[in-house]
């Protein structure tokens, strides 16, 4: 997301359903009920996300077949291929990327307060002149 109405950096998180727990890491939506209409759009716009992810996910699986079931493959395969792909030229190093996502603790299952304040200010931006977009409240 870009910054926000102050110009402080937004943070990155996963988004997820029901099945994870909602942390500082973690964004879900707000469980069913009495919603405000600001809980509303936030929960229209993470499902939407949500829908794009998995759709992505479905056309790399549908691309690449290899991702339908599990490797059956040696560890000494993995070496091998490493293997041939330094000598060939090219840098794994270059293909990784560094995240701090090691640092994350683990939660429990229903969530953290945390997670919910991210997941509130997450829905306050949702519905700031800064982070609304103009066809969100038609859809809620």
């Amino acid at each position: 997301m870009p910054n926000d109405e102050k110009g402080k950096c937004m943070f990155f998180v996963i988004v997820g359903d029901e099945a994870f727990a909602l942390s500082e890491h973690v964004l879900r939506r707000y469980p069913n009920g009495n919603l405000s209409v600001q809980q509303r759009i936030y929960n229209y716009r993470l499902t939407k996300v949500r829908r794009r992810v998995e759709c992505a996910f479905g056309m790399l699986a549908n691309k690449r077949s290899i991702f339908h079931r599990p490797l059956d493959v040696t560890p000494q395969f993995y070496v091998l291929h490493n293997f041939v792909r330094r000598n060939d030229g090219f840098q794994l190093e270059d293909n990784l990327y560094d995240s701090n996502f090691e640092s994350i603790q683990a939660t429990g299952t229903r969530g953290n307060i945390e997670g919910k304040h991210v997941r509130d200010y997450t829905a306050k931006h949702f519905t700031s002149p800064h982070g609304a977009v103009p066809w969100q409240n038609d859809e809620v």
